[in-house]
């Protein structure tokens, strides 16, 4: 069965997450006050409309409750972006992500039922920052405010070593979800399985652990 969204708001981020979905093969309402900003996406979206999401009259004339996921995108106007997430709360729509510009922003949505709320900004730039301070870790993906998942290289220190000689396991408490080879992706790998030079070891853990791991076994 397709998949069915909406985008409410076509700013960078909004307009990136309709560019995918629509990649991916799904169908996209893509919505904006701006007209300037839905015809730049008319010839992309499935649909393209301009409303004014803070009207509840307005969500329901678009059938927005029959879509199973509505993104809000809205870019630096938190009222909007409050008022429009409550009214798809109030209308029933089953799954609402939205944009938070800072952590009293998202306390609200939080509190008038978005299901996830994502700060993208913030996000990437932990990610690069990350990227910056270490020549090691390529990738971050935040879990929660104590745990990631990260993708980091493997260097001449390690290569050679298998994962059963690192014990990175029990010494670190880390698990070694897969290891990228070139193109390739072997998810699960042995604990005998030698790692090579570039090699990617994708781990997920405690920060502080893959951290003190990264010190003491890459550094």
């Amino acid at each position: 069965m397709q998949k069915e969204f909406v985008v409410i708001g076509l700013g960078r981020f909004g307009g990136s997450i309709v560019r995918e979905l629509i990649d991916q093969g799904a169908d996209v309402m893509a919505v904006d006050i701006a007209t300037e900003r839905v015809d730049e996406y008319a010839a992309i979206a499935t649909q393209a409309v301009v409303a004014d999401t803070t009207d509840e009259t307005v969500l329901k004339s678009l059938g927005i409750r029959n879509f199973e996921h509505v993104i809000v995108a809205i870019g630096d106007d938190i009222q909007s972006s409050i008022l429009t997430t409550l009214m798809l709360k109030e209308i029933g729509v089953k799954k609402i992500t939205v944009k938070a510009q800072n952590d009293y922003h998202e306390k609200v949505l939080r509190k008038i039922g978005a299901d996830q709320v994502v700060h993208p900004e913030r996000d990437m730039g932990i990610r690069i920052a990350n990227n910056i301070l270490s020549q090691n870790v390529l990738d971050y993906l935040e879990l929660s405010d104590e745990h990631s998942i990260m993708e980091i290289k493997v260097n001449e220190k390690i290569a050679g070593k298998s994962l059963v000689d690192l014990d990175i396991r029990a010494r670190y408490g880390i698990n070694i979800v897969a290891i990228k080879r070139g193109n390739n992706i072997n998810v699960s790998p042995p604990a005998d399985e030698k790692l090579q030079l570039n090699d990617v070891l994708i781990m997920i853990g405690a920060d502080v652990d893959i951290n003190r791991f990264e010190k003491k076994v890459l550094s």
